[in-house]
C-alpha cells in the first residue's frame, strides 16, 4: 500500500490535471508512480519535464531504459525495474538485453561501458575517478553523451527513491530483482 495517496487525475484541477493528462496520453494510462508524485505539482512537473527532456536527448531510448533497469536493480526498486523493462522492450531491446542490463551487462561493448559507468556512479555516490570518465570516452562517448548519461542516473535515482520510499504499488508486469 502506498505511503501517500495516489492522486486520481479526474479529482484534481489546474496544472496538475494538465500534467496527468499528458502522462495519460503518453502511456495510455496514468502509472501509479505519477499518481503518487502528483501529491506535489512541483515534483510532478520536475519529473515529467526531465523525462521529456531526456527523451529528446542524444542518448537513445534503448540505452536510457537499459540504464534505468541497471539502477533499479541496484536500488531494489521493483516499480522501476518493471516499468523500464517494459519500456525497454518497446524501445527495441530484447528480453535478453534487458535481463543483462539489469545486471549491468551487455554484449555490446559501448553499452556495457555505459552500464558499468552508471553503476559505478550509483555505488560510489558520484565519487568517481578520471579513469571512469576516460573509459566512457574510450568506448566512443562524447561530453554531451556523458553529461546526459549522468542526467539519466539522477532521474532514475529520483524515481527509484520515490517508488521505494513511498511504497508505490507496481502496475507494470513484474520483473524479479537480481
Amino acid at each position: 500500500m502506498s505511503r501517500v495517496p495516489l492522486i486520481n487525475p479526474e479529482d484534481t484541477a489546474n496544472e496538475r490535471q494538465v500534467l496527468l493528462g499528458q502522462i495519460h496520453s503518453a502511456f495510455g494510462a496514468t502509472p501509479n508512480m505519477f499518481r503518487a508524485i502528483a501529491n506535489s505539482t512541483a515534483a510532478l512537473k520536475s519529473m515529467w519535464g526531465s523525462f521529456g527532456a531526456l527523451g529528446n536527448g542524444v542518448v537513445p531510448a534503448k540505452l536510457g531504459e537499459q540504464i534505468a533497469v541497471a539502477i533499479a536493480n541496484r536500488n531494489s526498486c521493483d516499480y522501476c525495474l518493471a516499468a523500464h523493462t517494459a519500456l525497454g522492450r518497446k524501445a527495441g531491446a530484447s528480453s535478453q538485453e534487458m535481463a543483462a542490463a539489469q545486471a549491468g551487462e551487455s554484449e555490446d561493448p559501448r553499452t556495457a561501458a555505459a552500464l558499468h559507468f552508471v553503476l559505478r556512479v550509483v555505488e560510489d555516490r558520484g565519487q568517481i575517478e578520471d579513469a571512469d570518465v576516460q573509459q566512457l570516452r574510450a568506448a566512443g562517448y562524447n561530453d554531451k553523451e556523458i553529461v546526459e548519461i549522468l542526467a539519466h542516473v539522477a532521474l532514475n535515482l529520483f524515481t527509484n527513491y520515490i517508488n521505494v520510499a513511498l511504497a508505490v504499488p507496481v502496475d507494470f508486469p513484474g520483473v524479479k530483482l537480481r
